[in-house]
C-alpha cells in the first residue's frame, strides 16, 4: 500500500486528489522506496512496479507529462495517445487524473467549487517566473474567482538559499512582486510558496490552502532534489470522480 498525503482543502467530494510520499515502493539505495521519476537513475524495472503500484489507485492511466520547466498547459485528454512538452494539466472529463512529478518544486492543484475542471501545475521558480500559473488560470474555462488552490510539498523558504543574483533576476522577470526572499544569516532564501501565493492572489484565485511543507528537510516522507540530487520523484495527481446518482 502507498502512503498518500491527501489535500486538507474544502473542494467538493467527488474531486480526489493526493500526493505520494517515499513510502509503499520497491526501489533501494537514494530512490528509496516509491520512486516515481523515469529519469532519475534508478533501475527501471523498480520504476515500472512503482508507477504501476501508482496507477492502482487511479481510475485511469495517470496521464505523464514530460515536464520541462516552462508554462505550457495541456488538456488531459490529449495524454491518452503520445506525451506532451508540458508543465501543467487540466481537464473537465470525470475519471482521467491530472499527474505531476515533483521534488522541490511545487504541486499545485486546481478545482472550481462546482468541482467540474481539475488542474495540476508544476511550479518551480523557473515555471513561476515564466507564468505556469497564470497560464493554468487562463486555460480553465471558469472563473479564476470560483477556484480553489491547493499548494502541495516543495522545499522551504529555510532550504532553499539562492544568492543575490538569482533574487535579482527573479524579480526583474516579475518586478511587481514584493514577496519571496528573505535573508537568513546574511544570505538570501528564496520563499516559493509566498511567490505561488501572490500570483494565484493577483490572478483572481483567493481561496488558497495546503502549504508548510519542506521537501528537503522532511527526508522521512520526501525526496528532494536538493538534498540529494539522484533520488526519487514524488508524484501529485487530482481527478473528478463520477457523481453517483442521488436516491429516488
Amino acid at each position: 500500500m502507498i502512503e498518500r498525503l491527501v489535500p486538507d482543502w474544502p473542494a467538493p467530494g467527488h474531486v480526489r486528489a493526493f500526493t505520494t510520499t517515499r513510502e509503499g515502493g520497491v526501489s533501494t539505495a537514494g530512490w528509496t522506496s516509491l520512486n516515481l521519476g523515469g529519469a532519475t537513475g534508478d533501475d527501471p524495472a523498480h520504476v515500472v512496479e512503482n508507477r504501476a503500484r501508482f496507477e492502482a489507485c487511479l481510475p485511469a492511466s495517470a496521464g505523464w507529462l514530460k515536464q520541462v520547466h516552462g508554462c505550457d498547459v495541456v488538456r488531459r485528454e490529449v495524454l491518452d495517445t503520445r506525451t506532451v512538452e508540458a508543465d501543467a494539466v487540466w481537464t473537465a472529463a470525470p475519471s482521467l487524473p491530472c499527474t505531476l512529478l515533483t521534488a522541490d518544486c511545487l504541486p499545485v492543484l486546481f478545482t472550481n467549487k462546482e468541482g467540474t475542471v481539475v488542474a495540476a501545475a508544476h511550479a518551480g521558480w523557473r515555471g513561476l517566473a515564466s507564468g505556469v500559473l497564470e497560464a493554468t488560470i487562463s486555460a480553465l474555462p471558469v472563473d479564476a474567482a470560483d477556484l480553489l488552490a491547493w499548494i502541495g510539498p516543495g522545499i522551504g523558504v529555510n532550504a532553499y538559499e539562492v544568492g543575490s543574483t538569482f533574487r535579482d533576476a527573479f524579480r526583474a522577470r516579475l518586478p511587481w512582486l514584493e514577496v519571496g526572499f528573505v535573508d537568513i544569516e546574511g544570505r538570501v532564501h528564496a520563499d516559493l510558496e509566498a511567490v505561488a501565493r501572490a500570483i494565484l492572489s493577483r490572478s483572481g484565485v483567493t481561496r488558497l490552502h495546503g502549504g508548510g511543507f519542506c521537501t528537503y528537510t522532511d527526508r522521512e516522507r520526501f525526496f528532494s532534489h536538493r538534498r540529494q540530487p539522484q533520488g526519487g520523484r514524488m508524484a501529485t495527481t487530482i481527478w473528478i470522480s463520477p457523481k453517483l446518482p442521488g436516491p429516488r
